[in-house]
């Protein structure tokens, strides 16, 4: 019953049914968002409007196109009003933004309420494997964007040889051809936050080729498998981790490394300076901090 009533939910937010005035897809070089916009556009009934920030022509499915590069933000304002003007909050237009990497952080928040209209449904991409420029003292581009979206859809490989090497070549941005990548079948997950403030998560298997969707479900390998079972058998604690957890720990430097290099050559000393208000026995000669 709860898988149904996921998968509901799912494809009220691909009609454009859910209230949910912004979007955000974030995807990577492992899986792009590409699939999942079709999607999108396979479910919408009304006017789509691309706004394109690294797309060169328009697409067939778009109504409405927008070259983005050198525009600003109020230009875009006036082009997605005069182009959903004849929409309705009963039939939505679907404004599809390629890639929001290209819009600063200073500006996002003013994009974003200069576009979000109640006759639309935003859905903007943003790379995640994108180097975004540093900012000091003001949040990043993801940060605005996950804070601001009502629902955050990322998607990936439905599939992996190897998780770890997969997380691994992700991050170095190394990818060899013929790893099943792209694919038509990819694994979504649904963040959806509710006006209460509480958020939901759910995991799908996509089939955009033939519009089928389905719960996802991990399969465990055989070594996973066995190790938990011995954790369990050692203590009632979980002490069994995923390979997203152990790539994660893998990355962290620990002190004790640094201590062996450079640092662990020199000597050193704990030393604690008494105050007057410290707490000592006057009677104890060993205990004078004076």
């Amino acid at each position: 019953m709860l898988s149904q009533a996921s998968l509901v939910l799912l494809q009220r937010h691909l009609a454009l049914k859910e209230n949910s005035p912004f979007s955000l897809i974030l995807d990577s070089l492992g899986q792009s968002a590409h699939p999942l916009l079709a999607e999108f556009v396979h479910h919408s009934s009304g006017l789509v409007v691309f706004l394109s920030y690294e797309t060169p022509n328009q697409p067939a499915f778009a109504n409405a196109f927008l070259d983005c590069s050198s525009a600003s933000v109020k230009e875009i304002a006036g082009f997605v009003s005069s182009n959903t003007a004849s929409s309705s909050p009963a039939k939505k237009a679907l404004v599809v933004i390629d890639s929001l990497n290209y819009v600063p952080s200073t500006e996002i928040t003013q994009l974003m309420a200069a576009i979000v209209l109640p006759k639309t449904s935003t859905v903007g991409c943003f790379h995640t494997n994108v180097p975004e420029p540093f900012s000091s003292g003001y949040p990043s581009a993801a940060v605005l964007l996950q804070y601001i979206a009502q629902a955050i859809f990322e998607v990936s490989p439905e599939r992996v040889a190897d998780e770890e090497e997969y997380l691994q070549l992700l991050s170095q941005l190394l990818f060899a051809p013929g790893q099943g990548l792209n694919l038509k079948v990819f694994k979504l997950h649904l963040v959806n936050r509710r006006k209460s403030g509480k958020s939901l998560t759910y995991d799908y298997v996509i089939d955009s080729a033939s519009h089928e969707y389905q719960p996802y479900t991990q399969q465990q390998t055989d070594d996973t498998v066995s190790e938990e079972d011995m954790l369990k058998e050692l203590t009632t604690f979980n002490l069994s981790t995923n390979a997203k957890q152990r790539f994660a720990r893998e990355k962290v430097d620990l002190p004790f490394m640094e201590a062996q290099t450079e640092m662990g050559k020199m000597g050193g000393a704990i030393v604690y300076e008494f105050e007057k208000d410290d707490d000592y026995d006057e009677e104890d000669p060993y205990e004078d901090p004076f």
